[in-house]
């Protein structure tokens, strides 16, 4: 796809905040008639800049949970551990999300549990799995300040400022 441009971005806006918009809506909110905001957003999917559509679930008011960072160091940095860490991490539902960072640790991972036993269990588990986990610092979720945000996508896309 090529880079997109200002409607595009319109339409990427909408989306990640409002991902069950109508077509019509979208298209009003866009300020593009229906067919050409269809064709754009079908463009966008097939491309792969968007990739899917979600619920964001309020988990207060689902059930009692604790949200747990966890800054892990692996014991061996060959491109195999590194892989085998990776890899080891679909084998685990209560890991949500897992970046590999440059610096200081190895990975960060955001951890949502039932309670902390519950979070301490589960890292008893991959200590015992020998996933290549060194050490690791928890770091325990007391409130969410901000969450579920849509990226800047003006400043990301934003074209340099032509030199005067």
């Amino acid at each position: 796809m090529s880079h997109p441009d200002k409607r595009d971005i319109e339409i990427l806006k909408v989306l990640s905040g409002e991902g069950r918009i109508t077509k019509a809506a979208l298209a009003e909110r866009v300020g593009l008639s229906p067919t050409p905001c269809w064709n754009r957003q079908r463009k966008l999917e097939k491309s792969g800049v968007i990739e899917s559509y979600n619920a964001r679930i309020n988990l207060k008011k689902l059930a009692p949970h604790v949200t747990v960072f966890v800054a892990a160091e692996l014991a061996d940095h060959t491109a195999a551990s590194f892989r085998a860490f990776e890899a080891s991490m679909a084998d685990y539902d209560e890991v949500v999300s897992c970046w590999a960072l440059g610096g200081g640790y190895d990975y960060l991972l955001q951890i949502v549990t039932r309670d902390i036993n519950a979070y301490q269990r589960l890292i008893d588990e991959m200590l015992e799995a020998r996933i290549g986990l060194a050490r690791y610092f928890t770091y325990v979720v007391t409130k969410p300040v901000k969450t579920g945000g849509a990226p800047p996508l003006d400043l990301l896309v934003r074209k340099e400022d032509s030199p005067s």
